[in-house]
């Protein structure tokens, strides 16, 4: 390499949260080259026009800091076509995969764009490393390693193995909620590519634990892993604690209604304690009616969908979350309801072991195992001074984690990756 300190393009069609506090990382410690992106909602750009008017509020989704605006390259024509698709009810224009302008489509074609940019990189601009994300990084790992270039790899998910490992021992376990675990349906192509972007990988980053140990299911050999747990959303007052005497414990579910949430493992850890406790659900319906679902969904208080600041409200008005997910590449639920002083149990297959120490700001059991979380629904139904020490630790750890420490520990990690 000619350059003796970093210069990174980062690549990720879409946009969220982890990204941001990367690209804020990366800009802040002078490593940042270029992103590419598609729709970028900038001041004074057409986008920005269009997110104020009606229905129209996911280009408000798609704003980055100004910060970042001399390195952004925005390349929106499929984007913008998947959105417009979208909500025109052009389903065939998306189907998964097979779509011409389907999410596997949109992330494939910016990839192409990032490979030809790397290929034609030249001496006074060079760059050293890319950075992309799981499904859109393959043409330009390809082009960098060619080209002299490190391929860093973020993958924000479990490997895509061990989730059907774990899964089908889940559809033997639980056949009547096999209906909600159909996100599987990936081809043999796509996985095939999964696994190219990890081979070609010099260095692969991810947020949890959980999701470096899903790795063992890769066939061959990979290069180093780091695990950097993501920040937490902005802390605001810590939530009041007091209760009324004798009142029900308020239990919380936020997510999509799969088992791959743990959401049976709910509906019969809370069955026997209904006399005891209050479950709110908040979550879309799968696409398949599943009948068994839609009964547990008759016995609590079901919320299809919130705005986001409302789920926050949410968080801070009830008890605990319950999270017991059996397949996470982080959950990102956790770290909301801590930063608002809400504890959360949760499962050995999320960031939980990352951040959380069971008993002091929160709770871990066995994924899987519904009276593990009957039991400690129990320790806190007759303790219940114990939602108030844990609540204020894990809003304490929150506040010492905001999301520009995520993004400084990952751009010192990429700096030593690359030295």
């Amino acid at each position: 390499m000619n350059n003796s300190k970093p210069n990174i393009i980062v690549s990720h069609p879409t946009g969220n949260a982890n990204l941001r506090a990367a690209l804020d990382g990366f800009e802040q410690n002078k490593i940042l080259a270029a992103f590419y992106t598609c729709i970028a909602t900038q001041n004074n750009t057409v986008f920005s026009l269009l997110s104020k008017l009606p229905g129209m509020s996911e280009f408000k989704r798609r704003a980055f800091g100004e910060n970042l605006t001399p390195f952004i390259h925005s390349y929106p024509s499929h984007e913008l076509m998947r959105l417009l698709s979208m909500k025109a009810g052009f389903s065939r224009l998306i189907q998964h995969e097979v779509g011409k302008f389907s999410i596997d489509a949109v992330y494939q074609n910016l990839d192409k764009i990032v490979a030809k940019a790397l290929a034609n990189n030249n001496s006074n601009n060079k760059y050293n490393a890319v950075y992309a994300y799981e499904d859109g990084a393959l043409n330009s790992f390809k082009s960098a390693a060619q080209n002299g270039i490190k391929c860093l790899y973020d993958l924000p998910i479990g490997y895509w193995k061990a989730a059907r490992v774990l899964m089908a021992e889940e559809i033997q376990k639980r056949p009547d909620w096999a209906a909600t675990l159909s996100g599987f349906s990936d081809s043999e192509l796509k996985t095939k590519r999964k696994d190219e972007e990890l081979a070609l990988a010099d260095h692969i980053f991810v947020a949890s634990s959980f999701t470096a140990q899903t790795l063992s299911h890769y066939p061959g050999t990979l290069k180093d892993i780091s695990v950097i747990p993501y920040g937490f959303p902005k802390v605001e007052e810590i939530k009041s604690y007091k209760r009324k005497e004798n009142q029900k414990l308020k239990f919380l579910f936020v997510g999509g209604l799969s088992q791959r949430k743990g959401i049976a493992d709910i509906f019969d850890a809370v069955e026997p304690l209904k006399d005891f406790v209050e479950l709110t659900v908040v979550g879309r319906l799968p696409n398949n009616d599943v009948p068994v679902l839609n009964k547990a969904l008759e016995n609590c208080n079901y919320i299809p969908s919130l705005a986001h600041s409302e789920i926050l409200k949410l968080m801070k008005e009830n008890d605990v979350l319950l999270f017991p997910s059996l397949f996470e590449g982080f959950g990102l639920v956790i770290t909301e309801a801590m930063s608002q002083g809400t504890p959360v149990i949760t499962t050995n297959r999320t960031v939980g072991p990352d951040i959380i120490n069971h008993g002091e700001n929160g709770w871990i059991i066995e994924a899987g195992n519904h009276i593990a979380l009957r039991e400690m629904m129990e320790q806190l139904i007759h303790n219940p001074e114990l939602i108030e020490l844990n609540g204020r630790a894990a809003h304490k750890l929150a506040s010492s984690r905001p999301w520009n420490v995520y993004g400084n520990e990952l751009a010192e990690k990429v700096i030593k990756v690359l030295a």
